[in-house]
């Protein structure tokens, strides 16, 4: 995506698996070329930092020092507050760094920020999602089912453990509807910061009953290299008119794809328009619309939950 676009001169690829790095490149014309080691060329514009979780904030703040715009793709606790924690050195360098532009978080906190216009005020985000991207995402998935989710509930953290609080949520079909559980999920730590005042704000997976059993386990076969049909809820409650009101908004993509949709979108999105310096969500980024039609113009369609209430006649 980045590599076709008209806005973009070159693309620079890198990654530790050098035959993979060949394979890639040899999928692209002379726009794409490739780099070795961990520094930023003074020449780039962006970084998109793709790799497995846990290796993204050492890039990022190699690319924060070289005064370059970063966007990261993280869906890890740690290394997400790793990469807040740069906020301010990315202040005093001029340049955004957007963290977890992925499928979720990324998709979601997106999807999140737009809805909230139908609010007069939003106190509950609820976000949940359903497969994995590949190999190191499953690994992930698989450490967050056994290890401590944290929630926002009435101005403070609380922390529950994971594979916790099944809640059956529906999502766009085919996905339809799916258990969800607790984990150790980042997606808190970037929307309570977009949305001061909000009362809870809780993420959960779904996982099913091995998954439960097996997640405080070493991982028992091979994750496959793509983890199939996937999907994103995102739910907010809040006050419109002196009334309750309820948005339910979702998507559905292999996970894989959805993120590098999300990723590239936001690093052209960042290329085309000032964006304030520090590190945040996708919540946090301003005119969300336009980020959300270039996500959509490359077939990665939000779609939204309409419900009706029953008349008391009404047959069942």
């Amino acid at each position: 995506m980045l590599a076709a676009s008209t806005r973009v001169g070159s693309v620079e690829v890198r990654d530790t698996d050098p035959a993979r790095l060949q394979e890639v490149s040899n999928s692209f014309d002379d726009t794409v070329v490739l780099g070795r080691g961990p520094d930023v060329p003074d020449s780039a514009d962006i970084v998109v930092v793709a790799t497995a979780a846990g290796t993204q904030a050492a890039v990022a703040l190699n690319a924060v020092r070289a005064a370059t715009a970063v966007v990261t793709t993280t869906n890890e606790i740690i290394e997400t507050r790793d990469l807040l924690a740069l906020d301010r050195q990315a202040r005093q360098h001029g340049v955004p760094l957007v963290v977890g532009a992925g499928f979720m978080p990324g998709l979601t906190c997106l999807l999140a920020r737009t809805g909230a216009v139908e609010f007069d005020s939003v106190d509950e985000i609820h976000v949940a999602k359903v497969g994995t991207g590949g190999p190191a995402c499953a690994r992930q998935h698989h450490r967050a089912l056994s290890s401590l989710a944290i929630d926002w509930r009435d101005g403070r953290w609380t922390r529950r453990p994971g594979g916790s609080g099944r809640e059956l949520c529906w999502f766009p079909d085919p996905v339809a509807g799916r258990d969800c559980y607790r984990a150790a999920l980042p997606d808190a730590l970037l929307l309570v910061p977009a949305f001061p005042g909000v009362d809870r704000v809780t993420a959960r997976m779904a996982a099913t009953r091995r998954d439960r059993l097996t997640a405080p386990l070493p991982m028992m076969r091979r994750p496959h290299p793509e983890g199939g049909i996937g999907a994103v809820r995102v739910e907010l409650r809040g006050w419109r008119d002196s009334g309750r009101h309820v948005v339910v908004l979702g998507a559905q993509a292999r996970p894989a794809e959805g993120a590098a949709i999300v990723a590239a979108s936001t690093a052209l999105h960042l290329i085309d328009h000032s964006t304030a310096p520090g590190a945040a969500g996708l919540a946090s980024i301003p005119s969300p619309d336009g980020l959300l039609r270039q996500v959509a113009a490359r077939r990665l369609r939000p779609c939204r939950f309409e419900g009706f209430a029953l008349s008391r006649d009404a047959v069942i």
